[in-house]
């Protein structure tokens, strides 16, 4: 009987799989611009939680952090290297996860582990212009949008569906964000669009 119910569920994991779609969201402002490092994430029912890269990371390069934002499952570590000449002291006053990394120098690294929902702002209190964003979510499918303004995301299951987009300069509140109901039928996928006002300009670092 246990067999039996395994393989069951087994078989209806691997065609929920096969019918997978992507979802593709384009984020721009209201006058048309492409919005960057907007966090796009898809929840609803799945049949696993979202997986995180071998390793996230968060550098301090250049007397800046690199990626400006990144987008965490729940329980998982970030790594924060220094790859500057100078040390850095890591820190974060937010909700979600505060922390604090005393100085540390060239070739060095810490880590944290983020167990709470919500968005971590992170600074250096050595070097004011340095700032970053962690956004820890439980949905199964998250990203980052590229220069473009674009997230695409593969393996969504199919299903009823909620997209989140949210930004740390949007205008508003920092925890809201701009939600879709969505149903994701097949491989075809879906593409949805979304307007967000920015507060801030746009033209965020590059590490390189």
């Amino acid at each position: 009987m246990l067999k039996a119910l395994l393989a069951a569920l087994f078989s209806l994991s691997a065609s929920a799989t096969a019918l997978a779609g992507t979802v593709r969201v384009e984020v721009r402002t209201p006058s048309g611009e492409p919005v960057a490092n907007a966090v796009v994430t898809v929840s609803g029912p799945a049949s696993s939680s979202l997986t995180p890269p071998r390793k996230l990371v968060i550098e301090q390069k250049n007397l800046q952090f690199y990626p400006f934002v990144l987008v965490a499952p729940r329980g998982a570590s970030v790594a924060f290297p220094n790859l500057d000449q100078t040390r850095h002291h890591v820190y974060s006053f937010s909700a979600a996860g505060p922390f604090e990394l005393k100085l540390y120098g060239s070739g060095e690294t810490r880590s944290v582990r983020f167990d709470k929902v919500g968005t971590v702002a992170v600074g250096c209190n050595i070097h004011d212009q340095m700032s970053a964003f962690i956004r820890v979510t439980d949905a199964p499918w998250a990203t980052v949008t590229d220069a473009a303004g674009v997230a695409i995301i593969p393996d969504v299951e199919p299903g009823q569906r909620i997209i989140e987009v949210w930004h740390p300069h949007q205008r508003g509140s920092q925890e809201a964000t701009l939600e879709r109901n969505v149903t994701v039928r097949d491989r075809a996928g879906i593409t949805q669009s979304f307007e967000l006002a920015i507060r801030k300009p746009l033209d965020i670092h590059s590490p390189y």
